[in-house]
C-alpha cells in the first residue's frame, strides 16, 4: 500500500509525501500537482501508522477544494479524514460545544450583512443604498478579519491606506450599529464564527483540550491566503504543537484587500526554524509557451518569492497578443477566434474568457449572442440581471414613455442614470465601482445610439432586444468570469480581455504593493490556461473613438515580435461595422522567447531582452555610433522639453550601437520600441545608423 500511494509522484511530490511530520512549508507554483502531493502524503501518514485518519484536519478555502480533497482521499483508501474550509470546521466545533459551555441554543448564521446593514443605517438616521452598504460590509469583513474594532477603525483604515466608500467615520458607526444588533438578535457572521470558535477553546480548557485530542496533524492549503482572524484560530488548534503542513503560492497572492496576507507563508520558516520547505516547480499544466510568459511576466515582479515554473508539457501554440481599435472589435474577434477554437475540437466548456471587473462582461456577452456563441457567466449576474441594470431599465423604459423629442438622447440617459449613482468620476473601488461601471456601460452605449441619431424609445428598444437575446439559458458553453473568480480554475484555451492600463492594473491601484498584486492577478489569469493563450487590448472604447488607451505595462517587453498570427493565432483580416464597411480591427504579434544571441539562453530582464544578450556575455558595438546617438537624444528631449531617458533609455542606445538596425523591422526588433516611437523617432535614427547626418 506504501508503494502504491508514493507510485506516479515526481521527486518533488514524493520528497512531500515522505515528509509527514511536522512543520513542513511547501511552495507550489500554479499547475505542479499541490493537490496530490498533499493527498500521497496525508495517505501516506495514515497507512504508515504515523497518524490515524480522524486525527487528521485539512483546512482549504472552499468547499469544491475540500470535496476534490477527499474524493482523492477515498481514491487512495483512506477514509475518515476531516476536510473542511475554516468557517466549515470552526462552525461545527461552536455549534457542538455552545450548550455545554455557554447554554441556550447556538447563534444563528447570517449568509449576509447587507439586512443588517440597512437596519443599522435606518438606526443612524441614514438613507441606506444598497450598493454603498456592501461596501461597507467588505470594510466590516476586513476590519474583523484583521482585528480591528469600531473604536479602532478610523484609524487602522488610514494606517492601512484603505479607500471606504463613505467617510471612515461613518463606517466606525455602522460597524459599531451593525455589532450591536448582530449581539442583540443572537446572531453570527463568518468572522465572529471565528473569533467566538478561538475565544470558547482559549476560556474552556477542556473544550480546547477535547478539540486537540481529536486533531493532531493539521494541513492547510492556499496558505497564502490566510488572515490574521483565520492565523488566530489555526494557532489556537495546534495550542502549541507543529504538526503542520501549509501550503501556498505567494505569486498567486491576490486577496491582500480583504485582509489576507503571505506573510505567514513567506516567514513560515522563520516562525518554524526546524521546518521542512519544499518547492514544486514542475508545471503539467500549460505548455512550455504559457509557462515562458509567466515566468516573464514575473519576472519583473517585485518579490523576493518568486517560484520560477519549469514547463513539463509539449509544445504548444505561441502567445498572441492583439490591439484592436476598439471594445466591441475586441469582443467580435474573441467570438471569431472561439468558433475556430470549437471548430477545431476544443469544447466550448474548456474555452475562458476572463476580465478585470463584471462591467466588462457585457460586450462579450453580446458579441457571443450575436455569433450564436453558448456562454456561462461565472461569480457574477449576468449584465441585463444585475441590480442597478435593471433599475435603470426600468426608469429609462418610464422616461421613454413621456420623452420629449427635443432633449437630446445622452443627455436625458445621463440625468436618469445620475440619480441612481452615475457619477462624472468613477469611485475608487469594490462594489461602487462595478455599480458605476454598469451605469456608465448604459451611458455610453446611448452615447452610441445617438451618435446614429437614435433617440430614447429606440435606446430602450435596444436595450430590451440585447436584454431578451442574452437570458436564454446556455446550458454548456464559453465561461465568462473575473480574474478573481477564475482562481483555482482551468482551461485549454484563455482570453485574457480589456488589458490597457487603468483596468490593469486598475485605475485605482496606487501603491507599489498594490500595483504588484495587479501583476499577480494577470500572472494567475496566465497561469489558468493549458495551451491556448491569448491577450488583447482596445485602443478606444466605441468605434471611432479617440484612440488614446495604451496596453497593460504590465505586457512591456513581453509580446515578442511582430507576427501575423501563427498557429493558434487570432488570425488577421479585418472586422466590418453594422453598416458593412472593412474596419481594420487588430494587429496580432506572436509571443517567442527572445534569447541571448551570444549563448542562446532564454532572456528574461528587461535590460536584457533590449540588448539581446545577457548582461555579462560580451558584445562589440560602435562606440562612435553610441557616443551620437546621445548627442541626437539630448537634443530630442529638450526639443520635446521631456528627460532624456523618456526618448530612449541608455540600455536601448546601447542595443540599438550593438546591433546596427538599418530597417524599420530591425528597430522593432528591439525589446521596448513600438510603433508609437518607431514613427516618433525612427527616421531618425535610422539615419544616424546609416552614418547619415541629421539636423
Amino acid at each position: 500500500m506504501t508503494h502504491d500511494v508514493l507510485a506516479g509522484l515526481d521527486p518533488e511530490q514524493r520528497q512531500v509525501a515522505e515528509a509527514v511530520r511536522g512543520p513542513v512549508c511547501v511552495l507550489a507554483g500554479a499547475g505542479t500537482g499541490k493537490t496530490r502531493a498533499i493527498t500521497h502524503r496525508i495517505a501516506h501518514a495514515v497507512t504508515t501508522g504515523v497518524v490515524d485518519a480522524q486525527s487528521v484536519l485539512a483546512v482549504t478555502f472552499t468547499t469544491r477544494a475540500a470535496g476534490e480533497l477527499k474524493q482523492r482521499l477515498r481514491a487512495l483508501g483512506v477514509g475518515g479524514v476531516q476536510a473542511r474550509t475554516f468557517h466549515a470546521a470552526a462552525l461545527r466545533q461552536l455549534t457542538y460545544f455552545w450548550p455545554r459551555v455557554i447554554g441556550g441554543d447556538p447563534p444563528r448564521v447570517v449568509e449576509s450583512k447587507l439586512p443588517l446593514l440597512v437596519e443599522a443605517s435606518r438606526v443612524l438616521r441614514r438613507n441606506p443604498d444598497r450598493g454603498e452598504l456592501r461596501d461597507v460590509a467588505s470594510e466590516i469583513e476586513w476590519a474583523k478579519v484583521t482585528q480591528v474594532m469600531p473604536d479602532d477603525y478610523m484609524a487602522a483604515a488610514a494606517k492601512a491606506g484603505r479607500t471606504p466608500p463613505v467617510a471612515p467615520e461613518e463606517v466606525a458607526r455602522l460597524y459599531d450599529a451593525y455589532e450591536t444588533l448582530r449581539r442583540e438578535r443572537h446572531l453570527v457572521d463568518f468572522e465572529t464564527i471565528l473569533e467566538l470558535t478561538a475565544a470558547v477553546m482559549t476560556e474552556h480548557r477542556e473544550v480546547a483540550t477535547q478539540i486537540r485530542q481529536q486533531y493532531r496533524y493539521f494541513v492547510v492549503d492556499e496558505y497564502q491566503d490566510v488572515n490574521p482572524l483565520q492565523k488566530l484560530l489555526l494557532d489556537t488548534w495546534l495550542g502549541g504543537r507543529d504538526d503542520l503542513c501549509v501550503v501556498g503560492d505567494p505569486n498567486q497572492t491576490i486577496y491582500s484587500f480583504s485582509g489576507a496576507t503571505p506573510r505567514y507563508l513567506t516567514s513560515f520558516g522563520v516562525e518554524h526554524p526546524s521546518a521542512t520547505v519544499i518547492k514544486l516547480v514542475r508545471d503539467y499544466r500549460s505548455t512550455p509557451q504559457v509557462v515562458g510568459l509567466a515566468n516573464n511576466l514575473l519576472a519583473r515582479a517585485r518579490t523576493p518569492h518568486r517560484l520560477e515554473l519549469v514547463a513539463q508539457r509539449p509544445d504548444g501554440p505561441s502567445p498572441v497578443f492583439a490591439e484592436c481599435d476598439d471594445e466591441p472589435a475586441e469582443a467580435e474577434l474573441v467570438a471569431r477566434r472561439v468558433k475556430e477554437l470549437v471548430a477545431q475540437g476544443v469544447p466550448a466548456r474548456e474555452i475562458a474568457v476572463l476580465f478585470r471587473v463584471n462591467a466588462q462582461s457585457e460586450v462579450y456577452e453580446q458579441a457571443f449572442t450575436q455569433a450564436g456563441v453558448p456562454y456561462l457567466l461565472r461569480g457574477a449576474e449576468r449584465f441585463f440581471e444585475r441590480p442597478e441594470v435593471r433599475q435603470a431599465v426600468v426608469l429609462l423604459r418610464g422616461a421613454a414613455r413621456s420623452a420629449n423629442d427635443d432633449q437630446p438622447l445622452a443627455h436625458t440617459v445621463h440625468d436618469i442614470l445620475g440619480g441612481i449613482g452615475l457619477t462624472p468620476e468613477a469611485p475608487a473601488g469594490g462594489t461602487a465601482r462595478e455599480r458605476w461601471e454598469s451605469l456608465k456601460a448604459l451611458a455610453d452605449l446611448a452615447e452610441d445610439i445617438a451618435a446614429e441619431g437614435g433617440d430614447l424609445p429606440r435606446f430602450v428598444a435596444e436595450l430590451e432586444r440585447r436584454a431578451t437575446e442574452q437570458h436564454a439559458p446556455p446550458i454548456e458553453g464559453v465561461t465568462l468570469a473575473s480574474l478573481h473568480a477564475a482562481k483555482g480554475l482551468e482551461w485549454d484555451a484563455v482570453f485574457l480581455v480589456g488589458l490597457t492600463d487603468g483596468m490593469m492594473p486598475i485605475i485605482y491601484a496606487e501603491s507599489p504593493e498594490q500595483i504588484e498584486e495587479e501583476r499577480r492577478l494577470l500572472y494567475v489569469g496566465v497561469t489558468r490556461a493549458r495551451a491556448h493563450l491569448h491577450l488583447s487590448w482596445a485602443l478606444a472604447r466605441s468605434p471611432g473613438g479617440r484612440k488614446a488607451r495604451r496596453p497593460s505595462r504590465f505586457l512591456d517587453g513581453l509580446t515578442g515580435l511582430a507576427g501575423s498570427g501563427g498557429s493558434g493565432g487570432f488570425g488577421g483580416g479585418a472586422s466590418r461595422t453594422a453598416g458593412g464597411a472593412p474596419r481594420r480591427a487588430v494587429q496580432t504579434r506572436v509571443a517567442t522567447p527572445i534569447l541571448c544571441r551570444v549563448c542562446a539562453k532564454t532572456l528574461t530582464a528587461g535590460a536584457e531582452q533590449k540588448l539581446g544578450r545577457c548582461a555579462t556575455c560580451p558584445a562589440d558595438f560602435d562606440e562612435n555610433l553610441l557616443e551620437r546617438l546621445k548627442i541626437w537624444r539630448a537634443k530630442a528631449a529638450k526639443d520635446a522639453k521631456v528627460p532624456a531617458y523618456v526618448v530612449f533609455t541608455d540600455v536601448t542606445l546601447q542595443a540599438m550601437a550593438e546591433r546596427v538596425p538599418t530597417t524599420e523591422e530591425d528597430l522593432l526588433a528591439i525589446a521596448g520600441i513600438g510603433r508609437v516611437k518607431l514613427e516618433r523617432y525612427g527616421e531618425a535614427v535610422l539615419s544616424i545608423c546609416r552614418g547619415e547626418e541629421v539636423t
